[in-house]
């Protein structure tokens, strides 16, 4: 007796904590070595460009630098972020099991891991790291005197800055004519990409991931063709 093939929602496990733990690595390496060797502000070009430059900034809030505004936004948004992480966790779960398209589980795993790289930062980073100065050195990290902040009030670590056209609006363009703007301003890191690149992934892709054809049912009956249940018969 053949037995039957059984599939386990974990199958793809592995090939989903590839993608997490690769996107994890790149961003946790880039921000420690930047954070112990690197001076707030500091910044160098990439490659030699004059476009992009690895540039060390800190922020307490969202991606690219956004944060929330209030007394316990910091807390508030770690507290988001963990939230954001179990829910990812119960979608991936999910797609498994249903034997989503591995391109789904990487627009998702993208998404997990760069949430959960910033996280890292938000929960840890103020425990095992001295504070990071504008002048006079840089970050140690596990310092003796112990970390610059508390559990879940860390600072996320940002270092790509690309700001690519630096020109001047119009002055027929309403409210901003005449004023310099900067294209591309945010500060970053591989963990925003990481969410960026898995949300713009599902937005292009959306049709092909989340839509099945559907097609008419098949039917033997031909056209115009009475059937056992449409006739009427008349009994005299």
């Amino acid at each position: 007796m053949q037995a039957k093939h059984i599939h386990s929602p974990l199958k793809r496990l592995p090939f989903v904590l590839l993608v997490i733990v690769l996107v994890l690595l790149i961003d946790q390496s880039l921000k420690i070595w930047v954070k112990t060797h690197m001076e707030i502000g500091e910044e160098f070009p990439i490659l030699g460009q004059s476009w992009a430059f690895i540039h060390f900034v800190e922020n307490e809030g969202m991606a690219f630098g956004w944060e929330i505004p209030a007394a316990y936004g910091k807390l508030i948004l770690s507290l988001f972020r963990l939230g954001a992480i179990v829910f990812l966790s119960y979608i991936l779960y999910q797609l498994m099991q249903a034997k989503a398209s591995r391109g789904l589980l990487i627009c998702f795993a993208l998404i997990f891991a760069g949430a959960l790289g910033n996280i890292i930062d938000s929960v840890f980073y103020g425990l095992i790291f001295s504070a990071s100065p504008y002048h006079g050195g840089v970050a140690t990290m596990f310092p003796e005197a112990g970390g610059y902040a508390g559990l879940l009030h860390g600072k996320v670590v940002d270092m790509f800055y690309f700001p690519m056209i630096e020109s001047v609006w119009p002055a027929w363009v309403p409210f901003v004519g005449g004023q310099s703007f900067l294209f591309f301003r945010p500060v970053f890191n591989v963990a925003d990409a990481s969410i960026s690149v898995g949300v713009i992934m599902l937005l292009l892709f959306y049709r092909s991931y989340f839509t099945q054809e559907t097609k008419p049912e098949r039917t033997d009956e031909r056209p115009g063709e009475a059937t056992p249940d449409t006739l009427d018969v008349k009994v005299e």
